[in-house]
């Protein structure tokens, strides 16, 4: 059994940013009015993938894809990965369809993840608890490749740049970033500008300053504003998250726009908030989200500003190659051990050949995809995936459509 392509089963995450079709719409299945943010592929805890018709024994039936990965580590992973890191799937690929604005956030680091986790372990809080920052003891890199228009919001700009954004707008909130960057335009000023503007949600004199400032943001696009790309994502992020100062906290942040087929990534403890768009997204296996603001959810202040980066930097773009005859293999590589990605146009005039040992999840994101093993063939329809486990073999596909692997590099 262990030699085969396993037909996977995913979660849906229902997350309150998400879209109400866009992901339905991949999987075939009619919308239930419940926003749709997140498909799930792979072995987290806190949502495993089923793998169907995979019972021990070989018997009809489903089981966790963790359980299997961590009953058999060596077929399923093979010995290189399993050594790198336990018997356990090293990274998570998920299907990101947002109609609203993520929570500003910032993923842990491992040595912040580990003491978090512990931490919290010792605590008493239990798994799944909402009061818990640190759901496991991982970090999360992560790298986002568009499928549609995709914007976001990533790294801190610089302190001049962010300066000269603030040169029209009024109101405390905005002079005391001005007044934090003045004295120190280096990272400190940063960490102490961004600090703030997350600790006013509990001043109750916020909600007014904050209309002040948004007041004068309107103001300024009204006459013309050269920022008019940074203007209006203020607006927005205020009209989705009334009275959060999470919307100033935008430009701090470069704004960026990837095209379909562009990507980004997102070191641990970088300031990240994607605004709208459908992506893939893959990532080391971690359930660890700081947040800033931007959310109902727990804003954890202390963790995220020990774990947070505040030095200016650029958006980080993977490193990307196109192999084929016509081009037709995109291969994203991040500088992370526990992910590459490659996404493929295939045609019934030829079969590709893809990442040939470790552990390997495959999704068909249209058409059909014809994944061709030593041992069997499996068909897969838009929205359907597989896990190809290490002791399968070489991978080849073949069909028409887009594919999507991630592998183990």
């Amino acid at each position: 059994m262990h030699n085969r392509h396993l037909r996977l089963d995913n979660t849906v995450q229902h997350y309150d940013w998400g879209s109400p079709t866009r992901i339905h719409e991949l999987l075939g299945s009619v919308p239930d009015g419940r926003p749709a943010a997140e498909l799930w592929l792979g072995a987290h805890r806190s949502a495993p993938s089923t793998v169907l018709d995979a019972a021990p024994g070989g018997s009809a039936g489903q089981v966790s894809l963790a359980d299997l990965v961590q009953g058999d580590p060596e077929r399923m992973l093979g010995r290189r990965v399993a050594d790198a890191f336990g018997p356990r799937l090293p990274y998570l690929l998920k299907v990101l369809a947002a109609d609203r604005a993520l929570s500003l956030q910032v993923h842990p680091r491992p040595h912040h993840a580990r003491a978090g986790f512990n931490r919290e372990n010792l605590d008493g809080l239990p798994h799944g608890s909402p009061d818990r920052s640190f759901h496991d003891d991982q970090h999360k890199p992560e790298m986002v490749v568009a499928l549609s228009q995709f914007e976001g919001l990533v790294g801190f700009r610089t302190p001049r740049a962010i300066l000269s954004l603030l040169e029209d707008l009024d109101g405390p909130l905005v002079a005391a970033v001005r007044e934090a960057l003045v004295a120190d335009r280096s990272a400190r000023g940063i960490r102490t500008a961004f600090t703030g503007l997350v600790a006013s949600r509990h001043d109750p004199g916020t909600p007014a300053a904050l209309v002040q400032s948004l007041e004068s943001v309107r103001r300024r696009l009204d006459a013309g504003s050269p920022y008019e790309r940074a203007d209006r994502t203020v607006m927005l992020l205020a009209e989705q998250h009334p009275g959060d100062p999470g919307a100033l906290v935008s430009l701090l942040l470069n704004r960026v726009t990837l095209e379909p087929g562009e990507s980004l990534f997102i070191p641990a403890g970088v300031v990240h908030a994607y605004v709208n768009g459908l992506g893939i997204e893959v990532m080391a296996s971690s359930d660890n989200v700081l947040r800033a603001g931007l959310t109902s959810k727990r804003v954890d202040e202390e963790a995220l500003v020990e774990c947070a980066v505040f030095e200016p930097s650029s958006p980080m773009v993977p490193a990307v190659t196109a192999t084929g005859d016509r081009g037709q293999l995109h291969t994203y590589r991040a500088p992370v051990e526990e992910f590459g990605l490659v996404v493929a146009d295939v045609d019934e005039h030829e079969t590709l050949t893809f990442p040939s040992e470790g552990p390997r999840i495959v999704l068909c994101l249209d058409g059909k995809a014809v994944l061709h093993g030593d041992e069997d063939d499996l068909v897969l329809a838009r929205g359907e995936s597989a896990f190809v486990p290490h002791s399968a073999g070489s991978l080849r596909i073949g069909g028409h459509g887009h594919v999507v692997c991630v592998w183990t590099p």
